[in-house]
């Protein structure tokens, strides 16, 4: 009889429901993972949606989940970076599962001290912003302006650049209530978006110049505002949609400050390109993780039998940092 593990799919409901399926085996080139902690994404919500039927979704199934962290159980050909034992964390599809089954280059080892809670909500933050940061040519000293900076990833990216040796740090919130926020993260400088017209802001905390290079969370008509708010020769990486994917900009501004404008996914199809980038954070991040300047924001852990509550909390908006699910 096959041996079997508990994992959650979407395209049922609303909600993810608990499944039973085999357990993985490694193929050439991956690893299988005895998964401890699993992290959620903004991106699990809108899967979710899309295929929950009752909503007129596809109704499609499928195992949920991208970010974990847990013990290596079995490692496949090929694989001489991961032995069985070893403490990892790491995304992979299908991750909210008892084992996870995942490419040997999506991974990192888990410093010591380092709890499986915090891990879990570490790889995505990490590879997302160290990337965005390599993407604009980002050197220390320079200013940044980071959009969305209360985001899960957005707060990494915060800690990121501040162990990096940035310059100013511009932070922007809709909420006056989170500047202490920002600031404990690394923000030199706070601005709620609701009061201020945020190019104007930035360009008053730069001398009228703008920053350096802008990493942007948000999209839509921020993204437009990122490039008055970025100085000449400056660059503008454009990472995430929280508030839409459209955007209208003035050319004229992005011609004649002569910025480099650049837009970033690191997925799954990509899997050579995400390795490179995964194994690029590690190597500079994670000292800084081992000494606690890098650490994700934890809104609340949850246990995996209650990953419905885990998702309302998560379509809510209201999530203060991550939501992690802890694996029976």
């Amino acid at each position: 009889m096959t041996a079997t593990m508990t994992a959650l799919f979407g395209g049922t409901g609303p909600d993810w429901a608990p499944c039973q399926v085999p357990l993985p085996e490694p193929g050439p080139g991956q690893i299988v993972v005895r998964a401890h902690a699993v992290a959620l994404n903004n991106a699990d919500a809108a899967i979710l949606a899309a295929a929950d039927p009752t909503a007129g979704g596809s109704g499609e199934e499928y195992q949920a989940g991208y970010e974990f962290a847990g013990d290596v159980t079995a490692v496949g050909d090929g694989v001489d970076t991961a032995t069985v034992g070893r403490r990892v964390m790491g995304t992979s599809p299908a991750s909210f599962a008892q084992y996870v089954l995942a490419d040997h280059r999506h991974i990192l080892p888990v410093p010591d001290g380092l709890g499986w809670t915090e891990a879990c909500a570490l790889p995505t933050g990490l590879l997302t912003e160290h990337g965005a940061l390599m993407t604009g040519g980002f050197c220390p000293g320079q200013s940044l302006l980071i959009t969305g900076a209360t985001s899960s990833i957005g707060l990494i990216g915060l800690q990121i650049a501040r162990a990096l040796g940035a310059g100013r740090i511009i932070a922007t919130t809709r909420s006056a209530a989170k500047h202490d926020l920002l600031k404990r993260a690394g923000a030199d400088t706070v601005v709620t978006t609701g009061d201020s017209h945020l190019a104007q802001a930035v360009l008053d905390a730069t001398d009228g110049e703008g920053v350096d290079l802008s990493l942007d969370h948000v999209g839509g008509q921020t993204f437009a505002a990122c490039l008055t708010a970025t100085k000449v020769d400056g660059a503008v990486v454009n990472i995430g949609r929280l508030d839409q994917a459209a955007a209208t900009i003035d050319l004229d501004t992005l011609s004649y400050r002569h910025l480099r404008v650049h837009g970033v996914s690191f997925g799954f199809t990509r899997a050579t390109e995400l390795g490179a980038v995964i194994a690029a954070a590690g190597r500079v991040l994670l000292p800084a993780v081992a000494e606690g300047r890098v650490r994700p924001l934890i809104d609340r852990t949850l246990a995996f039998d209650t990953a419905a509550e885990a998702a309302t909390r998560l379509r809510s908006h209201r999530a203060h940092g991550k939501i992690v699910l802890t694996v029976p």
